[in-house]
């Protein structure tokens, strides 16, 4: 085989490979929020998990408190705390609106939440990833990775 010829056979699977790769959009997660929350927290001991474990929908009244910012639209919002004030745990599911551009929005998240809110502890673990329209955010501790390996293998 020629030079010419393996040169255009390696641009031809390069130009394949990268029109596949643009063209596959991830799939959404269906489900409930509190159904995808259960999932985060499967295969962790019930010792293991923060004491006062509680879903709260977040709403326009009370989005400041857990994603930082009020000026923030989603679809809807679902967060997992301890309602013991002195422990650092905080996962939040965030729905976006249909046709939301989710880079921004995660951007918006990012610079907004505060891993230190608890103001006597600090989340050493903070993450925001997604899949569709489904962005996580987590704020914790040990558990960061079990959950977020979780949040991985939804599909």
């Amino acid at each position: 085989m020629t030079h010419f010829k393996k040169f255009g056979l390696g641009l031809l699977i390069i130009g394949a490979l990268f029109l596949t790769g643009c063209s596959a959009k991830e799939e959404n997660i269906e489900g409930s929020l509190e159904e995808i929350m259960d999932k985060l927290y499967e295969g962790i001991s019930e010792d293991e998990l923060p004491m006062g474990l509680s879903n709260i929908e977040i709403t326009s009244e009370n989005v400041e408190g857990y994603l930082g910012t009020s000026d923030i639209e989603f679809e809807s919002a679902l967060a997992s705390e301890s309602m013991v004030g002195s422990i650092a745990h905080s996962i939040i599911l965030v729905r976006s609106k249909e046709n939301q551009d989710i880079e921004a929005l995660k951007k918006q998240i990012e610079d907004s939440i505060n891993p230190n809110k608890w103001v006597c502890v600090t989340a050493e673990n903070v993450v925001v990833k997604n899949k569709g329209d489904l962005i996580l955010v987590i704020m914790t501790n040990e558990l960061a990775p079990k959950i977020e390996e979780n949040f991985d293998k939804l599909s």
